[in-house]
C-alpha cells in the first residue's frame, strides 16, 4: 500500500504534527538557539567587512557615525557620576583630548600611550581621542605597583603614561627616577608621566575639538592593534595582549547582536576598564549598538543594584564573584510600602563570565533577572563560548550549542587529553598526535588557527614572540595543523553545554585576576627569613576561583636541624614583615591569603616542587599535617587560621 502524499494529509492534522516535530527537534538539537548564534555571526561579519572595504576599521568612526547622525547625535551615550554625555558631546570631548595628545605631547599615528586610570568618563574620552589620531592605548592595571608596574610600562614602549590622581602613590620617587632614565625604553628615551589633575582636565576642556584627517586612520588591516590589554601568564609578570581591530569589531558586534541590544538599552558596568570585559565587551559593544553606557567608579556590593536601579540599567555586567557579593547584601525592602526593592528595576540581562553554578539561579530568583548571558573567552584568545540562558537547562554552563553549532563550530575547536605531569596536551607515542576526549570528559580546549599565518587570528603578545609561540600547539589532530592553547580544562557534554573545570599550569585565578605562582614565589623568596616558598591556589567553600596559599620553610627551621618534627612557629615580627613585603610588592589580589609553615618542602624525584598534594589538602585544618602551622591574611596582618575559621568559611559566614 503506497504511503499518502503530504498533500493528502488534512492541514488540521499536518500543521500540529509539523509543529510538534519541530518543537521536538529544536529541544533535542537547539536548532533555534544555533540559528540565533549564526545570525549574530553573519551580521557581525557583514558589518566588519563593510568597515574594512570602506577603510573605516578604526573604531573612532563608529562614534563619529553616531555623533554626526541627526537621529542619534543627542542620544545618551556615557553616564558617569551623575552626569550624562550624548554621542555628540562625547565626540567633542574625544577630539579635545586628541588635540591635547597631539599638540601638547606630540603623540603620532600608531604610537602607544599608556593609561593607568580608574573608571571614569575621562578614561573613555582618552581612548576615543587616541583612536581619532590613529594612536594605540595601552591599558594598565591600576592595582599594580613596584616591579609589575615598571615592567608593564617598559614593555608597552609608551613614551607617555596618563595616571589617575587616585593611584599617584604607586608612582614612587624611585619609579619616577627609573621612568625618567634615557635608557628606560631600551634606548628609545624616557617615559613621561602626566597625572590627571583637575588643572590638566581644565586644560583639555579648553582645547579646540580638532578632527584629524582620514589619513591618520587609513590603511589599517584587521590584524592591526586597537589597544593593548595586559594579562598575567606563567612568566609571572603582566604581558600586553594585542587586541586587534578584528577583535574590536567581531566580538563586540557579535555580542550586541547576540543580546539583541538596541539604542534603548542601558548597559551598567563597574568592572575595571583596564580589562577586556569592560573595555571591549562593555564599552565597545555599547558603542557599536548605539546604546548607553553607565560607568561605576569601582565595584561596591552594597551600591551595585542601587546604581543599576537609579540609572535605569537594562543590562548589568559581572565578572567572577560579583553576583555572589551582591547576594551577600541584605534584601532591600521599602520601609513604608513593604515593596521588595531588589526586584524593582529594568534589568533584562546579567552579562559576564565566571558565574558559579551554585549562585546562578539564586541571583536570578532573588532579583528577578530573567536571563544570564555567560561567555567564555580570553583577552588574547581567538574565539569563545556563549550561553544565553533563560531557563534551567543551561544554568551553570559557560557556553552551549546544538547540532548546527556542532557542524559549524566543531571543526574549529578541539578538547584534547592532557598529560597532567607536563601540563601539556597528551600525544600518542606512535603518531605524535593529540587525542580528543569523549564528550563529557575534561580536556584542554584548543582553537584552530591557520598554521601558515597564525597572526591572522592570534596576534599574541606585543613584543614577545616567545610567549606568543608558547600559546600555539602544532600537529594536533593531523600533521601540519595548528591550534591556540586556551590553557583551560573544559567539559563539553552530550547536550552541547560547555563547563569550565580548571586552569592548567601554575597560574590560578582569584578576584577575576590571573595570579602567577612564580611572581608570588619570587617576592616571598626574597624575604630574608624565608628559605623556600611554594605557591599554589586552593579551592575555598563558597568562593569562586582559587585563593593564594604559600607553603614556607624558614631559615630558622634549617638552622634548627629539625626537618621531621613540627615546624617552628614564626614570630609576630616575621609575620608582620612577610605581610609588608607581599603587600608592598604585589597587587592585593595576588598577595597569598594563606601561609603554611612547614618543617621541609615536599618535592618530586627530580627536585621539582610538589604542588598536587598541597593543593588537594588546601587549608582545611583537618587535612593539613599537624606538623604545619596555618595563618591567614586579615586586614594587613597574618594571624592563626584555626578549625573555627574553616567552619565559618564552610558556613558561608566569611567573604574574602
Amino acid at each position: 500500500m503506497p504511503l499518502p502524499l503530504l498533500s493528502d494529509v488534512p492541514l488540521s492534522i499536518a500543521l500540529p504534527a509539523a509543529a510538534t516535530a519541530l518543537a521536538y527537534l529544536n529541544a533535542k538539537h537547539s536548532l533555534f538557539y544555533d540559528i540565533d548564534l549564526l545570525r549574530s555571526m553573519f551580521k557581525m561579519l557583514r558589518k566588519r567587512v563593510t568597515a574594512e572595504k570602506s577603510d573605516r576599521l578604526n573604531l573612532f568612526y563608529v562614534l563619529e557615525n553616531h555623533a554626526l547622525s541627526p537621529d542619534t547625535a543627542d542620544n545618551d551615550f556615557i553616564v558617569y557620576n551623575g552626569r550624562t554625555w550624548s554621542f555628540r558631546e562625547t565626540y567633542n570631548m574625544a577630539l579635545r583630548f586628541a588635540n591635547w595628545f597631539k599638540s601638547v605631547h606630540n603623540v603620532s599615528r600608531k604610537e602607544i600611550v599608556a593609561i593607568d586610570c580608574m573608571n571614569s568618563s575621562t578614561f573613555l574620552f582618552m581612548l576615543l581621542g587616541l583612536w581619532s589620531i590613529g594612536a594605540v592605548p595601552a591599558l594598565i592595571n591600576y592595582n599594580l605597583a613596584g616591579k609589575p608596574l615598571t615592567h608593564s610600562l617598559k614593555v608597552s614602549t609608551a613614551k607617555l603614561v596618563i595616571v589617575d590622581e587616585e593611584v599617584r602613590n604607586n608612582f614612587t620617587p624611585e619609579l619616577m627616577e627609573t621612568l625618567a632614565s634615557p635608557n628606560f625604553r631600551d634606548g628609545k628615551g624616557p617615559t613621561e608621566v602626566v597625572f590627571l589633575t583637575p588643572d590638566v582636565e581644565a586644560q583639555v576642556s579648553e582645547m579646540e575639538p580638532m578632527r584629524e584627517e582620514d589619513e591618520a586612520r587609513a590603511g589599517l588591516l584587521p590584524r592591526d592593534m586597537a589597544m593593548l590589554i595586559y594579562t598575567s601568564g606563567t612568566t609571572g609578570l603582566p604581558k600586553p595582549a594585542i587586541v586587534s581591530l578584528q577583535k574590536g569589531w567581531s566580538s563586540t558586534c557579535f555580542v550586541g547582536n547576540w543580546m539583541k541590544m538596541t539604542p534603548a538599552d542601558r548597559f551598567f558596568t563597574c568592572m575595571p576598564l583596564y580589562h577586556a570585559s569592560a573595555a571591549l565587551l562593555g564599552f565597545v559593544t555599547t558603542l557599536q549598538a548605539g546604546a548607553t553606557l553607565i560607568i561605576g567608579r569601582k565595584f561596591s556590593a552594597r551600591n551595585f543594584m542601587n546604581e543599576a536601579r537609579e540609572n535605569n540599567a537594562t543590562i548589568i555586567q559581572y565578572v567572577g564573584e560579583t553576583l555572589r557579593y551582591i547576594l551577600g547584601v541584605p534584601p532591600k525592602i521599602d520601609s513604608v510600602t513593604g515593596e521588595d526593592l531588589d526586584k524593582k528595576h529594568n534589568i533584562r540581562i546579567a552579562f559576564g563570565n565566571g558565574l558559579r553554578p551554585d549562585i546562578w539561579n539564586r541571583f536570578k530568583e532573588r532579583f528577578n533577572v530573567p536571563t544570564v548571558a555567560e561567555f567564555y573567552a580570553a583577552t588574547e584568545g581567538t574565539a569563545g563560548a556563549w550561553n544565553f540562558s533563560s531557563n534551567d537547562f543551561s544554568a551553570g554552563a559557560i557556553g552551549r550549542n546544538g547540532a548546527i553549532g556542532d557542524f559549524v563550530f566543531g571543526r574549529n575547536t578541539a578538547i584534547v587529553d592532557v598529560d597532567w605531569e607536563s601540563q601539556e596536551p597528551w600525544r600518542d607515542p606512535k603518531t605524535g598526535l593529540c587525542k580528543k576526549v569523549p564528550r563529557g570528559d575534561p580536556g584542554e580546549l584548543l582553537f584552530r588557527i591557520d598554521p601558515t599565518d597564525p597572526s591572522a587570528a592570534f596576534q599574541g603578545y606585543f613584543g614577545n614572540s616567545k610567549a606568543t609561540e608558547s600559546k600555539i600547539v602544532r600537529d594536533v589532530l593531523t600533521k601540519g595543523d595548528a591550534f591556540f592553547r586556551s590553557g583551560d580544562v573544559i567539559r563539553w557534554d552530550k547536550d552541547g553545554r560547555w563547563y569550565f573545570s580548571d586552569r592548567l599550569g601554575d597560574t590560578f585565578r582569584w578576584k577575576s585576576e590571573n595570579v602567577s605562582t612564580n611572581e608570588v614565589s619570587e617576592v616571598l623568596g626574597s624575604h630574608p627569613e624565608v628559605h623556600e616558598a611554594n605557591v599554589y591556589g586552593v579551592a575555598l567553600p563558597n568562593h569562586e576561583g582559587r585563593a593564594g596559599c604559600a607553603a614556607l620553610v624558614l631559615n630558622q627551621q634549617l638552622a634548627s636541624g629539625n626537618a621531621s618534627g613540627p615546624a617552628l612557629k614564626p614570630s609576630r615580627a616575621t609575620l608582620e614583615s612577610i605581610a609588608v613585603q607581599t603587600l608592598n610588592n604585589l597587587p592585593r589580589y595576588a598577595a597569598p591569603l594563606f601561609l603554611r609553615f612547614m618543617p621541609e618542602m615536599q618535592s618530586t624525584g627530580n627536585n621539582k616542587q610538589q604542588k598536587h598534594i598541597l593543593r588537594t589538602e588546601g587549608v582545611d585544618p583537618a587535612q593539613v599535617s599537624r606538623n604545619d602551622h596555618l595563618y591567614w591574611l586579615q586586614g594587613n596582618s597574618y594571624v592563626p587560621f584555626e578549625q573555627k575559621d574553616w567552619d565559618r568559611l564552610n558556613g558561608g559566614q566569611v567573604r574574602l
